[in-house]
């Protein structure tokens, strides 16, 4: 196996992005009908990698809008027929297949509430756009591998431009304008060193703070999908706290920095990784040990790193006899209640 469909999915990334940003045009008119300006809180939906896109936002959305972010608990819904009291609250669904019964019965019920609700999806015509009143559509065509990540990306480009318009964020905006070159510049950063401390590892810890939150829990969830390696991905604010007496030389570190108010305690927990021996493989900074691109803006820097994270997964899989478009017992589609 000398390629894979994961492999050139991740190199359809950056023409994802530069679809969603040339549509912008049809975010103004969203963002004017979500009329956020009363809106209590925002509830971030979705499971899996699409979850992990919902992080990212969370810190979009707070930073940007001021706004206080809730993930759902699609189960509330579900299993407990509760309904919440989510009246004027911004609603916001991410699912790349649009077809988990979950997600749909909690975007109705939102709705139903009185939430305005947006999906963002990769599928218009699925049963949870259906379900919302706004619909921004990914864009990133058919995907393969089980394994999510052109959509991963385009997911959380296209909800970026949404918090853009919403704030009126110029240097965001800007940002995500050059993110699809910035993608195409990152499937040529190497990241194999990690691969032999992977091979030796019992389990592995992805760390980030802030805006890479999301890319830590994203790229954990991806080393156990396809390497089959136990990874958890932490904020670096946690490795600080009880996560950190795990550690040991068969607990790999794989921790991002970006350029924000956040990267003087990733500096110095990195700093103390190394004192006390932990394999640290950073990404960022003048420390850094993994190839990077010269720094850009931190709301978009997760985006570009997930490239070749993906890439060193990927690699790696089929270095070890893997198909990282097959994981075992995974299907692309997973339905829950």
């Amino acid at each position: 196996m000398t390629t894979s469909a994961m492999a050139s999915e991740i190199g359809e990334s950056a023409d994802v992005v530069s679809r969603i940003v040339r549509s912008r045009g049809g975010m103004a008119e969203i963002a004017q009908g979500l009329r956020i300006g009363s809106a209590p809180l925002c509830v971030l939906c979705g499971r899996g990698s699409s979850g992990h896109a919902g992080v990212f936002l969370r810190y979009l959305i707070e930073t940007r809008l001021g706004l206080p972010v809730s993930a759902s608990a699609p189960s509330v819904t579900t299993a407990f027929r509760t309904p919440l009291v989510l009246r004027d609250a911004l609603f916001i669904v991410i699912s790349q297949s649009g077809c988990s019964p979950d997600l749909v019965a909690a975007t109705k019920s939102a709705r139903a509430a009185g939430a305005r609700t947006v999906a963002i999806v990769n599928t218009t015509s699925s049963p949870v756009a259906t379900a919302a009143e706004f619909v921004i559509p990914i864009e990133a065509g058919a995907e393969h591998s089980i394994a999510a990540t052109k959509t991963v990306i385009g997911s959380m480009a296209a909800g970026g431009e949404l918090i853009a318009e919403l704030a009126e964020d110029h240097a965001l905006r800007s940002a995500l304008d050059r993110l699809p070159e910035r993608l195409e510049q990152a499937l040529a950063l190497d990241w194999s060193e990690v691969s032999e401390d992977l091979a030796k590892a019992s389990a592995v810890f992805v760390a980030a703070r802030g805006l890479g939150l999301g890319w830590a829990r994203e790229i954990a969830l991806k080393l156990s999908e396809i390497l089959r390696l136990p990874a958890i991905g932490v904020s670096a604010a946690e490795l600080q706290h009880g996560p950190r007496a795990a550690l040991s030389s068969r607990t790999p570190v794989i921790m991002m920095r970006i350029m924000d108010e956040t990267a003087a305690t990733v500096d110095a927990l990195a700093n103390e990784l190394r004192a006390q021996e932990i394999g640290l493989h950073l990404c960022g900074g003048p420390h850094g040990s993994l190839p990077w691109l010269q720094k850009d803006d931190p709301a978009t820097d997760p985006l570009t790193m997930l490239v070749p994270a993906y890439r060193l997964i990927e690699q790696t899989a089929r270095q070890w006899g893997y198909d990282p478009d097959r994981p075992p017992r995974l299907s692309k589609i997973t339905e829950t209640f």
